[in-house]
């Protein structure tokens, strides 16, 4: 069984190695400045994408509430959402793979404008249930992530894919705070215009501005071009050295903080006893600290660390950062926890994303990173049920404990775990 076993990871590896050096191999068709500006030209969509969703999340409920929907009626177009989200990310990376990332953005970039165009004509209770739909495609960040690593080598990549934490940040403050003034001054409907009529520039910046290098791999990836959803196929990529043992990791270490931000709508009212202009100010307080955080940190720790150095940094940051919650009786207290608290994720996500795009050949990076990016999906999904019973029977101090004895586990299981990915600097 261990022969077996040691003969399908040496064919795993094998594999891994000989799609890196093709990859290689399509960077070496574009010149310098042409991967620079396809990277650069991926953040600029992100940003924008990112700025716009922000936006439609705060009028939202306003709108939702126009339309006569009650609280009840509210979370089940949130929990639809999720699950459209959580079953595209996988088939978008699929897509991406065997078309190509900027085929792939400029499906997400279209999506977002039907989005927003039914939304725009949504006069009806169906109507904006029905506007949810295109969300099975929108997955801007995910594209922006495989142009990235399509245009990075392995040891730059960590560095690259921090920076798009920037543009979370941007879309935090810029979306929320144009969501508001808009919403405010010139009526629910106009955000969704500036949705519409953003969605569109970004379909037409994909479509002129990203490179379209990339094509569909030969071999076993176009013997299952047609199916683009694949249980074999995500088994297949979980056998990867290291891809399960990562991932678990990844979905487990933020999971009660994820929890957490999913009620705290609901905690800054009842605990913190914010209003609603007040809670505007702690978002952008988080998107700041999300930008100095990428833009200062992430990157220079990735060029001086190695990923599973930081990975186990993330890991006993996020601990400390449970104990913190548990303790936690003020908003003050939150502002301070809140500093490691995006630290820590930022990390996480940076340096999961980074090693597990490199553990599995380059012809599967997309739906690598689709199945990454289905992990707040699904946590959007089963939130509001588990954080809704956390909450009510334990209190806010039971997302901390659980967050604590959670990554405590990770601490242990990661110290005992010969996780077999190579150690690499960003240079």
């Amino acid at each position: 069984v261990s022969t077996m076993s040691e003969k399908t990871r040496s064919r795993a590896e094998e594999e891994a190695s000989g799609t890196r050096n093709e990859a290689l191999g399509e960077r070496g068709c574009l010149g310098e400045a042409e991967r620079r500006q396809a990277i650069r030209v991926a953040y600029v969509i992100a940003a924008l994408e990112l700025t716009l969703m922000f936006m439609q999340m705060g009028v939202m409920p306003y709108l939702a509430k126009s339309l006569g929907l009650d609280s009840v009626g509210f979370g089940y177009l949130q929990t639809i959402f999720g699950v459209l989200q959580l079953v595209g990310g996988y088939i978008f990376g699929r897509f991406a793979d065997q078309f190509g990332a900027r085929a792939a953005l400029i499906l997400s970039c279209a999506s977002g404008s039907i989005f927003f165009l039914i939304m725009s004509l949504s006069t009806s209770i169906p109507l904006l249930f029905l506007s949810r739909l295109p969300a099975v495609f929108m997955h801007g960040m995910p594209g922006a992530q495989k142009v990235i690593t399509d245009m990075t080598a392995p040891s730059q990549r960590a560095g690259a894919l921090g920076k798009l934490g920037l543009c979370f940040g941007v879309g935090i403050i810029v979306g929320s705070a144009m969501g508001g003034v808009l919403s405010t001054n010139f009526g629910v409907y106009v955000p969704v215009y500036v949705g519409l009529a953003g969605s569109l520039i970004n379909t037409l910046i994909a479509m002129v501005w990203i490179p379209s290098q990339t094509k569909p791999k030969s071999g076993h990836q176009e013997t299952e071009q047609s199916d683009l959803f694949s249980i074999r196929e995500i088994q297949r990529l979980m056998k990867f050295p290291g891809v399960m043992e990562v991932f678990i990791i990844k979905v487990f270490a933020g999971l009660p903080i994820g929890l957490f931000m999913i009620m705290f709508s609901i905690i800054s009212m009842d605990f913190f006893g914010l209003e609603a202009v007040e809670s505007g100010y702690l978002m952008s307080y988080f998107g700041v600290l999300q930008m100095v955080v990428q833009g200062l940190v992430v990157g220079k720790l990735a060029s001086h660390c190695t990923e599973m150095t930081l990975l186990r940094l993330s890991i006993f940051v996020f601990a400390g950062v449970g104990l913190g919650m548990a303790l936690m009786r003020t908003v003050w207290h939150y502002c301070i926890i809140a500093v490691p608290l995006v630290f820590a994720f930022s990390m996480l996500a940076t340096i999961t994303d980074s090693i597990l795009t490199k553990a599995v050949p380059s012809s599967d990076t997309g739906a690598m990173l689709g199945i990454c990016a289905s992990v707040q999906p699904l946590t959007r999904t089963v939130g509001p049920t588990i954080g809704g019973v956390l909450y009510k029977q334990f209190g806010v101090s039971s997302f901390g404990y659980l967050q604590l004895m959670i990554n405590l586990g990770l601490l242990v299981y990661l110290s005992k775990s010969k996780i077999p990915l190579g150690e690499m600097k960003s240079q």
